[in-house]
């Protein structure tokens, strides 16, 4: 068996949305991913994905697409089996494009899997069979908001994750009537996208926090501060997104007070997988739970980030939805959806079969 990576080949895809959606700043129907595919001598492969947002990951698709192509150029040649030194040489010389280096570091994660014959859960060491994930709703009026909530429903969903951040009084009111009509059988996350001031969240909180689990990003970014300013049922309330880019941002966020209870990992933001089992170690070690996310994304990443999830003790939420919306894709299979639970395939590396 020969272990050299032969050919690496990058190219981009244009993934058209069937449910377009807003959010606090945005409307998308599309999403532009780029794709690495690394390959052995004797033909066997491993594919990588990203989805670059320069609001999120701080880089352009060009500017994404360049990286990659010198990461495939970078790896030519290279030794799978010395899998975790090359990981830290990517991550010397491309920390500034951390959704390439994540498309970089899964497609060398799943060469490795199908190289070795184990799923990537299983060699990252499996903690959890399955999860529910969450799926998500957009900023939507109400009438719209209950009945996608109704479709989700019938698809066996039992977790909404609500989007908010443009009206707080609104929010509120969308909130209170999907728990009214539906009482248990969803639960409801809400990611406001950074949309609200201090008192905006405290506002939500005293209307909302009988009936929703948490709240995704509610302040700025870069408000720490402000966060952990806030009563401490408000910041366990929380959960940290757009805060969260890296490794380098966890020593910041785990300071007493700790702004946040829950720490959501996404893979286009960190780098990858390896660098997402970093925070998620370093995380878990300061009793934070972990929710792992997504953006708008193939199935290629969103199995890469469930094989990680489910290899980490720390996890307690899913919100992997990113590709279920997608009108086109590259590949079938890397996982299994029943009853709104994800759970990985008995097959090597990620799973996925190229279409």
């Amino acid at each position: 068996m020969s272990y050299k990576i032969a050919r690496a080949t990058v190219w981009k895809e244009d993934l058209k949305l069937t449910r377009p959606y807003t959010i606090a700043f945005e409307t998308i129907d599309s999403v532009e991913n780029l794709f690495i595919c690394l390959e052995t001598e004797d033909g066997m492969a491993g594919l990588g994905a990203a989805s670059p947002s320069e609001e999120v990951t701080g880089e352009t698709l060009v500017q994404s697409e360049k990286a990659l192509m010198e990461m495939a150029d970078l790896l030519k040649g290279k030794d799978i089996r010395l899998l975790n030194g090359l990981l830290k040489t990517l991550n010397q010389k491309f920390s500034a494009a951390p959704a390439a280096l994540a498309a970089a570091d899964i497609a060398l994660h799943d060469l490795a899997g199908n190289t070795l014959g184990l799923p990537l859960v299983e060699l990252l060491g499996r903690v959890h069979r399955s999860l529910p994930t969450s799926i998500t709703i957009g900023i939507l009026p109400l009438d719209e908001t209950l009945e996608e909530a109704e479709e989700y429903l019938g698809r066996g969903f039992k977790i909404l994750k609500v989007k908010t951040g443009l009206d707080v009084a609104e929010d509120i009111e969308r909130v209170l009537k999907i728990h009214e009509r539906y009482g248990t059988a969803f639960k409801i996350r809400v990611d406001a996208n950074q949309g609200y001031t201090t008192r905006d969240y405290e506002q939500f909180f005293k209307a909302t926090g009988h009936c929703v689990e948490f709240v995704e990003q509610p302040l700025g970014g870069d408000r720490i501060k402000a966060m952990a300013d806030l009563p401490e049922a408000l910041r366990r309330f929380g959960c940290a997104d757009e805060s969260l880019l890296g490794p380098k941002d966890v020593a910041g966020l785990l300071a007493p007070p700790q702004p946040f209870g829950i720490f959501n990992i996404k893979l286009m933001k960190c780098g990858g997988v390896a660098n997402g089992r970093d925070i998620a170690r370093t995380a878990g070690h300061a009793g934070i739970h972990l929710m792992w996310g997504c953006m708008d994304e193939s199935i290629v990443s969103i199995s890469a980030a469930l094989h990680a999830a489910l290899a980490s003790r720390a996890t307690r939420f899913l919100d992997l939805d990113g590709s279920l919306d997608l009108a086109n894709d590259i590949v079938t299979g890397g996982f299994t959806l029943e009853d709104g639970k994800l759970s990985t395939l008995d097959k090597p590396g990620l799973g996925v079969t190229r279409i």
